[in-house]
C-alpha cells in the first residue's frame, strides 16, 4: 500500500471515495459536485487531500484545511474528512493516512491536528484513539448557518 499526495489526475477515482464518504454522513451522492468541489480545493490550494492506493486502485483517503492558532500563532490542520472503501477496511489503510496527516504537520511545522467525528461513530473514534489521538471535552461550540 501507498500513501501519496492526491494529484489532478486522482480527482475522478478520488471523487467517488469522497461521495461515498458523505453518504456515509447521510448526504445524497452527487458525483459531479465532488468532482467539482475537489478540483476546487486542489486548484486554490484550498486543502492538502492524501490517498492510499492499493494495486494502482485508491482505496481511502483524508483531507486537511489549513486553519491558525491565534494563541500559539502557528498553522494548524482541520482533519476534516478520513474515508477507506469498506472492502479495504482492515488493512491499516486509515492509520497509514493518520501518520500522513501527522508526518505533514510536523512538515509544516503545525501546532496540531484537530478533527471531528459523528458522537455515533464509534469505529472512527477507537481507530483516532489507537492512534493517539486525544479525545477533548473542552471548547466545543457550534452556529449552524
Amino acid at each position: 500500500m501507498t500513501i501519496r499526495r492526491a494529484k489532478k489526475k486522482d480527482i475522478d477515482k478520488l471523487s467517488i471515495l469522497f461521495d461515498k464518504y458523505r453518504i456515509f454522513y447521510k448526504q445524497q451522492s452527487d458525483v459531479d459536485n465532488a468532482i467539482s468541489f475537489l478540483k476546487k480545493r486542489m486548484k486554490r490550494k484550498e486543502s492538502v487531500i492524501f490517498v492510499a492506493e492499493e494495486r494502482k486502485e485508491l482505496i481511502g483517503f483524508t483531507q486537511l484545511f489549513p486553519i491558525f492558532s491565534s494563541v500559539s500563532m502557528k498553522r494548524t490542520w482541520l482533519l476534516n474528512d478520513l474515508y477507506v472503501n469498506e472492502k479495504a477496511r482492515g488493512m491499516g489503510a486509515a492509520t497509514k493516512l493518520l501518520n500522513a496527516a501527522r508526518d505533514f504537520g510536523k512538515e509544516t511545522n503545525s501546532k496540531w491536528l484537530l478533527l471531528q467525528t459523528a458522537a455515533d461513530n464509534f469505529t472512527a473514534q477507537t481507530v483516532y484513539e489507537k492512534n493517539g489521538w486525544i479525545k477533548e471535552t473542552d471548547f466545543f461550540y457550534r452556529k449552524d448557518i
